[in-house]
């Protein structure tokens, strides 16, 4: 392994098309002004999920593309506990009603069989369940289970009750059953009973374990969270990451050797793509900023490699009429070329951090770019939210995601030029450090 990841095989950062040399202006990553319009978006985001996605039968319904439930639709384990999270944030930046909303998503989370996503005989949480109960996917999926651990952090730091329950029994089900210390990364899957893992490797769940053990050792001050945290990341990104020109494989088996033809045919799977997700290149950029953070100069490489991750995104990944792609393949050459809204969300998370990593205006500029993008393409100020999906022309498009029930990426975009660059938002909203 090269101790070093070389930036150099990252294409050198370009500036957005049209962007002036100079910028007039204070930037608006430090402004006071665009913090306030960030702090009006948060609470417009928070509005349309607090007004409708609490089912009174338990959990989170879906939201349609108008805003509106969808009590009938089965709810997700994954999308139930990012609500916690966001409304635990929401609760901790002083917002009257969040942390109602918060504490029902917890015992949705906490209760058993009959009433919420507790497996209360194998233990751990059902993928998914019936409104009002009962499970219709029983598999054990390390990508919920992340967001379970995420949930139960950020609930603890908000002092709600049965947080930190959760945070202490998501952690213990993690490191029993999808740690593996001997490959330094977490497994992706099991059946209900934990008898057969799946012969799968997947960097999604990695990724999302990732920011959850971050959360969860500020939520504790745990080291060893920051350490596994670590290895994933080493893995992931200073491995695979580089050895593929910073085009991130997604797929692996069980050897964690990439499998880059994995589900060919399905390139608008919303989990398991063909193809490197540029998105995904933004998120780690920002993960592996707050990593360095936490972990010092255990993760002195990360600055390089974020800084390459940015470049090779912006470079491959932004079409010349606005928006990224959703995927490429592994000589850069887009595989689908709809827009997803998580997208832009990472992408301003990342440009946020390598500005104050580096100084550098070039991350304002493309800041600026992708908040544009967002108000004239994403945010839907007549129905709510942001749209989630639009096609290789701009057009709202439910090939991948259909309706609105993702608060947690844009909530999260709002938030990351507020809060201070070496906390995670949960540690930094319980300080009350996010500026509004």
């Amino acid at each position: 392994m090269n101790p070093n990841p070389n930036p150099n095989s990252a294409p050198s950062l370009p500036l957005p098309a049209g962007a002036p040399a100079a910028l007039a202006g204070a930037p608006w990553i430090s402004s006071a002004a665009h913090q306030r319009w960030l702090a009006a978006e948060s609470d417009r985001l928070v509005d349309g999920h607090a007004a409708a996605a609490a089912d009174p039968r338990g959990g989170f319904s879906w939201l349609r593309t108008d805003g509106t439930p969808d009590r009938d639709r089965p709810q997700d384990l994954y999308a139930c506990a990012r609500l916690v999270h966001c409304f635990a944030l929401a609760h901790l930046m002083g917002r009257p009603g969040a942390r109602d909303l918060a504490l029902h998503g917890l015992r949705a989370l906490r209760a058993g069989s009959g009433a919420g996503f507790h497996d209360d005989e194998h233990g751990g949480w059902y993928a998914a369940v019936a409104p009002g109960g009962g499970p219709v996917d029983d598999t054990k999926a390390g990508y919920a289970h992340a967001f379970v651990l995420l949930a139960g952090a950020t609930a603890a730091q908000a002092g709600l009750s049965g947080g930190r329950e959760l945070l202490e029994e998501a952690a213990e089900v993690v490191d029993r059953y999808f740690w593996r210390p001997d490959e330094g990364a977490a497994l992706d899957s099991w059946d209900r009973a934990w008898s057969a893992p799946e012969a799968y490797r997947g960097q999604n769940s990695n990724m999302h374990l990732t920011e959850a053990y971050l959360a969860a050792a500020e939520a504790t001050g745990d080291a060893s969270f920051t350490a596994r945290a670590l290895s994933i990341a080493d893995l992931v990104v200073r491995q695979h990451g580089a050895a593929h020109d910073w085009r991130i494989p997604e797929h692996f088996d069980t050897a964690w050797q990439a499998v880059p033809d994995y589900n060919a045919d399905r390139p608008g799977d919303p989990f398991r793509p063909y193809g490197s997700l540029v998105g995904h290149w933004l998120e780690w950029a920002r993960l592996l900023l707050t990593l360095h953070a936490q972990a010092g100069e255990a993760a002195a490489w990360t600055l390089d490699a974020a800084r390459a991750l940015f470049a090779r995104a912006v470079t491959e990944g932004w079409d010349a009429a606005g928006g990224l792609y959703y995927s490429v393949d592994f000589t850069g050459r887009p595989v689908l070329r709809d827009r997803l809204h998580w997208t832009i969300a990472e992408a301003i998370g990342a440009a946020v951090y390598l500005h104050r990593a580096t100084g550098e205006s070039a991350y304002e500029q493309w800041y600026r770019t992708f908040w544009d993008y967002a108000e004239h393409r994403l945010i839907d100020r007549a129905g709510g939210g942001w749209w989630h999906q639009l096609d290789a022309d701009g057009r709202p498009a439910t090939s991948i995601w259909d309706g609105k029930p993702d608060l947690y990426h844009a909530l999260q975009a709002t938030l990351y030029a507020r809060a201070p660059q070496h906390l995670g938002l949960g540690e930094a909203a319980r300080r009350g450090l996010i500026a509004c």
